[in-house]
């Protein structure tokens, strides 16, 4: 019996051995995976540090060589150059960027919007290969239809206009914002929408009045992207707009890339660099839960 006992004592130690060894490995995999994502963030963070350590030295330090890692002063004389480059400054041109990124936002929510409540809870024939075409647009890359469409901006006279440019940015923005959305509505139960419809509610008052807080995660994914890439859009900008003073803030980062007669002021463009990171950044901070959950809704098909 003492034998047995004994046995039964010895098993358990080796049971809470192996218990104590999977847990150990568990334990050394999150640490191992928390590392992992420290140096990951670290990596991306350092070119956006690194930008603002020299946006604060003063213009001469940033042109050092070697350079120095931190500011010997802490100098904001670089954004307030900013405020002078060139003919008009980057006020102009964070404003002709706010501008085009606004219509951008607003146009691709309306049209993404009623593209996917339409493939979505409308028959009509031919909607799936209408569908399909939409998609397959994705697989074009844009700078290949740039001249076509720089060609019917012309015809319509919108050439060198802030309007002109946001319409084609919502053009680019459209396949990715009807699928988006059109999965979006796809997750509501079509039976909510069908008590609606039987109250007397029209398509259009049940899309209004109902849907669009239902798929609110995707209109707001939908319009972090399209801001975002109208914001940082530099070569259409550069190809439809001539005029200097409508150039957007990507443009305007270019013309301090190159420099006045070849004389690169460093720290202006690392100024300039965090002003335009900063919007971008915010909006995507402050709309990052309804953007993460968008995607996932977006994502299943039903």
């Amino acid at each position: 019996m003492a034998a047995t006992s004994l046995q039964d004592a010895q098993v358990d130690k080796g049971a809470m051995t192996q218990q104590e060894i999977r847990r150990l490995r568990r334990r050394a995999f999150l640490w191992l995976r928390y590392l992992v994502l420290v140096i990951l963030a670290l990596l991306f963070l350092f070119p956006i540090a690194w930008s603002l350590v020299n946006s604060i030295k003063l213009p001469a330090e940033a042109l050092a060589v070697p350079p120095t890692y931190l500011p010997t002063e802490i100098s904001l004389q670089n954004y307030e150059e900013l405020t002078t480059y060139g003919k008009i400054g980057i006020a102009q041109h964070v404003y002709n960027s706010t501008v085009v990124a606004l219509i951008t936002v607003v146009g691709s929510i309306v049209l993404s919007t009623l593209g996917g409540y339409g493939f979505a809870r409308f028959n009509f024939p031919g909607k799936n290969v209408l569908f399909i075409m939409v998609l397959s647009t994705l697989m074009i890359p844009f700078q290949s239809i740039l001249i076509p469409l720089f060609v019917m901006i012309v015809q319509v006279d919108l050439h060198d206009t802030l309007f002109g440019l946001a319409l084609v940015y919502i053009t680019f923005q459209l396949p990715f914002g009807i699928f988006l959305m059109r999965n979006s509505f796809l997750a509501v139960p079509l039976e909510i929408e069908e008590s609606a419809l039987l109250d007397g509610c029209s398509s259009l008052s049940v899309l209004y009045r109902l849907m669009l807080r239902l798929v609110l995660p995707g209109i707001v994914t939908v319009a972090i992207y399209a801001f975002i890439n109208s914001w940082n859009e530099f070569l259409a900008a550069l190809i439809f707009m001539s005029d200097q003073d409508k150039f957007t803030l990507p443009v305007f980062l270019t013309t301090i890339r190159y420099g006045i007669w070849g004389d690169v002021n460093w720290g202006a463009l690392q100024a300039g660099v965090i002003v335009s990171i900063i919007p971008s950044l915010g909006i995507f901070l402050a709309l990052q839960r309804y953007y993460m959950d968008g995607l996932m809704g977006g994502a299943v098909k039903n």
